[in-house]
């Protein structure tokens, strides 16, 4: 689910007088991100960058504009990073991993793989190596951020060698991993609680205005970043994304369970979002409105309340105060605080829409599963939007949908996946006329990658999704117990 403030770069230093000779902040312009005096970050891991207040002047909206500007790249530099977290549980008791299991296995891949350690006050948070990055989400959640890679081949072998090392330590220590969207069996109240001030921060936050601990402690994902060439390329592709997130929400529907019974979703993880914060969730209807582009994303992102300022270590709760008002200094508990550039990066880290901007584009409607469908996201997306052919197609496609339809798209996929009906069809119809396209850009980039879609167009022609199998499987030869699903879905 990516909860954390992950700005999955590089660890750049950012000169804010150079970007601001370098961005214009109209939004009747598109920006043309010169780089010449820009030293910007790769996306793909999963490390929070840090910044050099170099400028002497304060911090202002045109900064956060050139921001976004600064993640632009020529199509040659354009890379492909995956995100995706798998839930642990005890092989023997099929109950959720402890914390001190946690901490062993991340010891031992240390120890065995040479992952370097990320310590917080004392205790292993998370594993470091090159720009690859292994980080706990709040319920002991075990992420992967990869690195930034050129190919679906590279992240294939960046998938396999993971699970290769995690599953070598993991069996000596009797702890397997599901590749799932959602904690199939065990109660909120068993859940291990990975505690960190700013996931206690966030969850105090989610609690009081949507899904609660549910979100943070039983949910899986898997995301892709992609970069932009400019900020029109930018609004192409958030566009072409975020219309046709619903469509892999339904591809990779693989929720169905919540308390070792079904819960009546096909992703239980998707319906939670509907019920969080729509102040920094959902669809984001504006980024189909002329007026889209960086400047309109920062306003947006200026008026979400903020979670909490990272401060020598520490992390100060901002009690719900917005950017906006942060950076007018319209603040009475944190007046003393001077806002940052990576004050905004660990902010824009907090919203939670469909798709997310930071210095490249995170699609995060699919939840978590077998290893074949993890390559396939990232297969599925780099063929629609890395490509101009199959790009403008999908633009072509979706221009008139409207925000009612996509909205009901989101709403309704969780529960009838690809069986929800649009425009007099069924989705699934959609969905193979989209994979259509991904192959078709797929094949010419000319890399032999189209097999990686070969997982996700099966349930694209049956119809049948992950979680739909699963429940077969549960009403038939499971004899309506979530148990065979630890041996069949473990990596």
């Amino acid at each position: 689910m990516a909860l954390v403030f992950s700005s999955c770069g590089l660890g750049a230093v950012m000169n804010l007088s150079a970007l601001k000779t370098n961005v214009s902040s109209s939004h009747k312009k598109f920006l043309t991100c010169k780089r010449s005096k820009i030293v910007a970050s790769n996306q793909g891991t999963n490390t929070t960058a840090s910044y050099s207040a170099l400028a002497t002047e304060p911090l202002t909206k045109e900064d956060l504009i050139a921001y976004f500007s600064s993640g632009c790249k020529t199509k040659e530099m354009w890379r492909i990073g995956t995100e995706h977290e798998k839930i642990g549980f005890d092989v023997k008791t099929l109950r959720p991993i402890t914390y001190e299991q946690i901490t062993a296995l991340l010891n031992g891949i240390s120890e065995r793989f040479d992952w370097d350690k990320v310590m917080e006050t004392g205790t292993i948070i998370g594993l470091k190596q090159g720009m690859q990055n292994i980080s706990l989400e709040r319920g002991c959640q075990l992420e992967l951020s990869g690195a930034p890679l050129e190919t679906l081949h590279q992240t294939y072998d960046e998938l396999h060698s993971h699970l290769y090392q995690v599953k070598t330590v993991a069996e000596d220590l009797g702890i397997g991993f599901l590749g799932i969207g959602y904690e199939p069996k065990s109660s909120l109240e068993d859940a291990t609680i990975v505690r960190k001030r700013r996931y206690d921060i966030i969850q105090g936050y989610l609690d009081r205005t949507g899904s609660g601990p549910d979100l943070g402690l039983r949910t899986c994902t898997v995301q892709v970043n992609l970069d932009y060439s400019s900020e029109t390329d930018m609004i192409r592709k958030f566009r072409a994304s975020l219309a046709l997130q619903p469509i892999v929400t339904a591809l990779f529907a693989n929720s169905p369970f919540s308390n070792g019974k079904p819960n009546g979703f096909l992703s239980i993880r998707s319906h939670l979002w509907i019920d969080t914060d729509k102040n920094r969730t959902g669809m984001i209807p504006f980024v189909f409105y002329d007026s889209f582009g960086f400047e309109r994303y920062v306003e947006y992102a200026l008026d979400v309340p903020m979670c909490f300022l990272h401060r020598n270590k520490s992390y100060l709760n901002c009690r719900g105060m917005t950017f906006r008002d942060f950076l007018s200094g319209k603040t009475s508990h944190l007046s003393h605080e001077q806002p940052t550039i990576n004050d905004w990066e660990n902010h824009i880290g907090t919203i939670w829409p469909e798709v997310r901007l930071k210095r490249y584009l995170e699609m995060r409607g699919a939840g978590g599963g077998s290893r074949e469908m993890l390559c396939a996201l990232p297969a599925f997306w780099v063929g629609l939007l890395y490509d101009d052919e199959s790009l403008r197609t999908v633009l072509d496609m979706i221009a008139d949908w409207t925000t009612e339809e996509r909205e009901m798209l989101r709403t309704q996929v969780p529960v009838t996946g690809l069986k929800t009906m649009f425009r007099d069809v069924t989705l699934k119809h959609v969905a193979e006329d989209v994979l259509k396209l991904a192959k078709d850009g797929l094949e010419r980039r000319n890399y032999k990658e189209t097999g990686f879609l070969d997982a996700v167009t099966e349930v694209a022609i049956t119809g049948v999704t992950p979680a739909e199998k699963l429940l077969k499987l549960y009403n038939g030869d499971w004899g309506q117990s979530v148990d065979p699903l630890f041996h069949e879905m473990q990596y």
